[in-house]
């Protein structure tokens, strides 16, 4: 009877409450808990090592592998292609390092710190766009790491590729395939069950496996086939005007690959030892990135000279293999490189995000496991892979949304405050940072002056028999477009009708209650919270 108690208790809400910080800077546990708050000194473990080894492992995954493939399918030659990568990836380290400074600085997350320049209320628009989008991709990298599993499995027992399927035709995914998914599902779920300062040594195991098995592939492509043949023999298609424009949309397609971690870049530079640990990524993520993409362009290459398909799918190429030893190690790299990715690109953002939409049951660690079960299972993301291509096509075009979101983070903390903000009353509904019932103005005026002029480019991506004429062109440089619209708009609206309410004459971070833990009679975050109500006091008066 006892134990019928005890279950019957977890039926409670009550029993899922959790417990607040002493320090916590929210009026009470309904808007933060231990993982919202700003990270205390013991908890900043993250070093100039670990973003490296974080960014390598991020640029080893299949998308990015992929990238360089419809580059060269809309006509480009790969000498067009490798530059465009170069250039996105250089823009979007200047934009992950300016928003990661925050994060470094405050210790404090997106989706808190978004509310600073959103409004308390507005903020959570971007809050719950990022958790449907992290789940759906995570649904998406959880399908693609069981095709690796599948790679892996059948080099082991070529047998399994004729094992009975018992399920119906319309299910769109095989006994086989249902088992690689429940098995690599089993193997992603412990792993998200690490808290953030931990998970980063699977970054560095990753980072120390994949690269070399990735370069090794390079190497098996240049000693297979010679670097004359193949797609590095191929030349442009285009010129004038519509070779521009190709090499816009290229471009948009580098930026928009982790365009989603640059707006939550913050969610992992808040753990960083200082703010210098995350400068690095200057350096790494365009040069990982680039050096990625020219591996699954030569790779391909090689695979099409061989086999006489172009198999931009590198778990197309294993597939080919006779060496079942290379095909099993193949496939075990990129397991890898998929639960890494997973893992920090997706369901650590979502988690991150869950707990501000509801912080007093939901923490980084539960956060992750809804995470694994709505987007691992819920979604079932080989339907929407199977007979959503629209829904997919929009999915890609979310990044209409993410530069405008990037542009009014930066121009926010850099410009219109100059790095001047009130950590406390981030966690506050009715301090500072409340604007006009939740919302700021200038921010939702930013949106919609960036994003509408992307949406019939967006609407023909989704429906190409809809004809948008020249309006698609913008579409081609969206994420370019978006962001400085929506940054330039901001700011002259921050700067001609400003917040006054908004402005303090020195930031107020977490460290300050640090130090006034050193001061006699003070109660570290109780006097810091004096500290930003009597600014917001003197503002008003």
């Amino acid at each position: 009877m006892s134990v019928l108690k005890k279950v019957s208790a977890y039926a409670h809400p009550d029993a899922w409450v959790l417990e607040p910080e002493p320090s916590t800077f929210a009026p009470n546990s309904r808007w933060s808990n231990k993982d919202m708050d700003p990270v205390p000194p013991k908890g900043r473990t993250w070093s100039t090592f670990n973003y490296v080894a974080y960014w390598v492992s991020d640029a080893t995954n299949v998308a990015v592998w992929e990238l360089a493939s419809s580059m060269l399918a809309i006509g480009l030659s790969w000498k067009q292609a490798l530059p465009a990568i170069a250039v996105g990836h250089i823009i979007i380290s200047v934009v992950m390092v300016l928003n990661g400074t925050i994060g470094a600085r405050l210790h404090v997350g997106f989706p808190v710190l978004n509310r600073s320049s959103f409004g308390f209320w507005f903020s959570y628009f971007s809050v719950v766009s990022r958790v449907v989008l992290s789940m759906f991709w995570f649904g998406i990298q959880t399908y693609t790491g069981s095709e690796c599993v599948y790679q892996m499995l059948k080099a082991i027992w070529p047998s399994l590729a004729h094992l009975h399927n018992g399920l119906r035709p319309g299910a769109h995914i095989t006994t086989a395939g249902m088992m690689c998914y429940f098995l690599y599902w089993l193997i992603q779920f412990p792993l998200m069950l690490v808290s953030p300062q931990k998970i980063r040594w699977l970054f560095v195991i990753k980072a120390f496996i994949v690269p070399p098995a990735w370069l090794a592939m390079l190497i098996w492509a240049f000693v297979k086939v010679p670097s004359s043949k193949g797609l590095f023999e191929q030349h442009s298609t285009l010129s004038g005007s519509a070779m521009s424009y190709a090499w816009l949309s290229a471009l948009n397609s580098a930026l928009g690959i982790y365009s989603t971690l640059a707006v939550n870049i913050p969610d992992f530079t808040r753990y960083a030892k200082n703010e210098k640990a995350q400068y690095v990524q200057l350096l790494i993520i365009p040069t990982a990135f680039t050096l990625v993409g020219f591996i699954g362009i030569a790779v391909t290459s090689a695979g099409m000279s061989l086999y006489g398909d172009v198999l931009w799918d590198p778990l197309q190429l294993i597939d080919r293999w006779d060496n079942r030893a290379a095909a099993f190690f193949a496939s075990f790299t990129f397991v890898l490189a998929t639960l890494g990715t997973n893992i920090s690109a997706n369901s650590l953002s979502a988690a991150n995000d869950m707990t501000v939409l509801f912080p007093r049951y939901i923490n980084i660690r539960r956060g992750q496991v809804l995470c694994a079960i709505l987007g691992g299972w819920a979604l079932c993301p080989w339907e929407i892979l199977a007979s959503a291509q629209g829904f997919l096509s929009f999915m890609n075009g979310y990044t209409v949304f993410l530069g405008p979101f990037a542009g009014i983070m930066i121009a926010d903390y850099w410009i219109v405050h100059k790095c001047k903000v009130d950590v406390p009353a981030m966690y506050r509904p009715h301090g500072r940072y409340r604007y006009t019932f939740g919302f700021n103005w200038r921010a939702v005026a930013a949106i919609l002056l960036s994003v509408p002029p992307n949406m019939p480019g967006l609407i023909s991506s989704i429906n190409p028999k809809i004809s948008v004429g020249g309006a698609i062109k913008i579409f081609d440089f969206a994420w370019l477009f978006g962001f400085f619209t929506a940054s330039v708009v901001y700011t002259i609206l921050s700067l001609a009708f400003p917040a006054r309410e908004t402005f303090v004459p020195e930031a107020i971070t977490s460290d300050d209650a640090a130090e006034a833990e050193d001061v006699p009679g003070s109660e570290g975050s109780s006097h810091l919270e004096k500290k930003s109500v009597d600014e917001e006091i003197r503002v008003v008066a």
